[in-house]
C-alpha cells in the first residue's frame, strides 16, 4: 500500500452514531483481531468512549475469548471501573486501569486498543524501539511513545505516568509488555494497531537477517508527513482507509456475522 493511500483520514466516531452502531464497531474489532491472530487468550483489551459528557465506555466482558464477543455482550463501565448497568459478566482490572487513564485525559481517544503480539512484545523489548525499517514503519517515526515496565496494570498511581508517556501521539509501546494504539474510532485505533503490529513485524524479520539499511532521517520525516497528511503539493486518496475498514466489515459478514448479535 502506497503512503498517499496510507495518510487518508478514517471515519470518526461522532455523537450522531449510536450505542448499538458503536457496540457493533467495537464487536468487530475483537472479532478482527481474532481473525489476525492478534490476541491473548481473554487477555488485553479495546474499549470505546460512548457520547455524552459521564464519560462512560464499552469494553470486553472479561473471560470471553474474542471470537465469543457480540455487540450486546460488551460491557459498559465509567471511568470509576465500575459497571454503569447490569451484566453477569465483570472487567479486567488492568483493562480499567489502562483505558480508563488514556479515555479521561485524551478527548480525541475515542478508542483505545491494547494487545500483546509476539512482534509487538519482540519490540518492545529491543532497546532501540521500532526502527525506521520499512514504509510501513514510516507512518510512527518520531510519533510513538515509550512506557517503561512498572509490572502489571493494577496500580493506578501509574496512570498519569502512562498518559504522560503517551503525550499527543496516537501510538504507545509499552516497554517489555506491548502495544496501544488510540484513535477518533474504532475503525482509526485498529487499522493503526493492524500497522503498527505490521511494523513490528517487518523489523523483526529485518533484524534476523543482517545488518539494516535505513532510510536518511530527513526522508523519514517527510514520509511520515506524508502518512499524518501535512505534506503539501502531493496527491492524496482520502477515501483509503474508509474503504479499507468497510472492506473488512464485508469480511466479518461472511465468515463471523454474528458479531452484530
Amino acid at each position: 500500500m502506497s503512503a498517499s493511500a496510507l495518510k487518508a483520514p478514517i471515519a470518526t466516531a461522532t455523537p450522531q452514531k449510536t450505542e448499538w452502531e458503536l457496540r457493533c464497531e467495537l464487536a468487530a474489532v475483537y472479532r478482527l483481531l481474532d481473525h489476525y491472530r492478534m490476541t491473548d487468550l481473554i487477555f488485553t483489551h479495546v474499549s470505546v468512549r460512548l457520547p455524552g459528557p459521564e464519560h462512560h465506555f464499552l469494553i470486553n466482558p472479561y473471560g470471553l475469548m474474542f471470537d465469543e464477543i457480540t455487540a450486546s455482550r460488551l460491557v459498559k463501565i465509567g471511568l470509576d471501573g465500575e459497571l454503569v448497568e447490569p451484566s453477569e459478566y465483570r472487567v479486567n482490572p488492568a483493562g480499567f486501569v489502562i483505558h480508563g487513564a488514556v479515555h479521561a485525559a485524551r478527548e480525541d481517544a475515542q478508542c483505545v486498543l491494547h494487545t500483546h503480539t509476539r512482534s509487538g512484545c519482540a519490540v518492545a523489548a529491543q532497546e532501540h524501539g521500532l526502527l525506521p525499517v520499512n514504509q510501513v514503519s514510516l507512518e510512527f517515526y518520531n510519533r510513538v511513545g515509550y512506557h517503561d515496565y512498572e509490572g502489571i496494570a493494577l496500580n493506578t498511581a501509574e496512570r498519569e505516568r502512562l498518559v504522560a508517556d503517551l503525550g499527543p501521539h496516537h501510538a504507545l509501546i509499552l516497554r517489555n509488555h506491548g502495544l496501544l494504539t488510540v484513535g477518533q474510532s474504532a475503525a482509526d485505533a485498529f487499522l493503526r494497531m493492524f500497522y503498527l503490529d505490521r511494523a513490528c513485524e517487518i523489523q523483526v524479520a529485518a533484524l534476523s537477517s543482517g545488518a539494516l539499511r535505513l532510510p536518511d532521517p530527513a526522508v523519514a520525516e517527510h514520509t511520515a508527513q506524508q502518512f499524518a497528511g501535512e505534506a503539501s503539493d502531493e496527491l492524496s486518496d482520502d477515501d483509503a482507509y474508509p474503504m479499507a475498514w468497510a472492506a473488512l466489515l464485508r469480511r466479518l459478514d461472511r465468515i463471523a456475522p454474528d458479531y452484530r448479535d
